[in-house]
């Protein structure tokens, strides 16, 4: 999909603050009310806005450990995949998962509230996931980068 200079300027208001009432972000680019309005629905219709959410902060919602995991199966057919899948899905902490090429086979984000936190969650949940063989942690010292804004071209 081709985006113009208009469209750009949306997505770039819009994801500095997605509570912008159509009167603001319609004055912060220079359009119309209705021309803006007409734009968004079209971008949110097309499915390149594909919702708006409310970020929290992690530490102070109690998370403040941030763990990645690397997760092999013992196997890699579709039917393992989806099973480990949907299993996956159902883990509150796990916050992002990956399907990877390379070493291991799922790289996952995993939040926790302290080493004590995580054991349990590894223990508990991570290791007993359909078809886990090997379960690698990184935790995190700190973040250095973390964007919501994509690169609108």
């Amino acid at each position: 999909m081709k985006l113009d200079r208009t469209d750009r300027a949306i997505l770039h208001e819009l994801q500095l603050d997605g509570r912008l009432s159509n009167v603001e972000l319609a004055a912060r680019i220079n359009l119309s009310e209705s021309a803006c309005l007409r734009r968004v629905r079209s971008l949110e219709e097309l499915g390149v806005i594909s919702g708006y959410a409310m970020l929290v902060d992690q530490r102070q919602a109690g998370y403040p450990s941030t763990v990645f995991v690397q997760i092999s199966l013992d196997r890699q057919q579709r039917e393992d995949l989806e099973k480990f899948e949907r299993a996956v899905a159902h883990v509150p902490e796990v916050m992002e998962c990956y399907l990877m090429t390379g070493d291991a086979d799922f790289l996952l984000r995993v939040v926790a509230s302290d080493a004590a936190d995580f054991e349990q969650l590894h223990s508990n949940y991570l290791t007993r996931l359909p078809g886990v063989t090997r379960v690698h942690s990184s935790f995190s010292l700190r973040t250095v980068v973390k964007k919501t804004e994509l690169p609108i071209r």
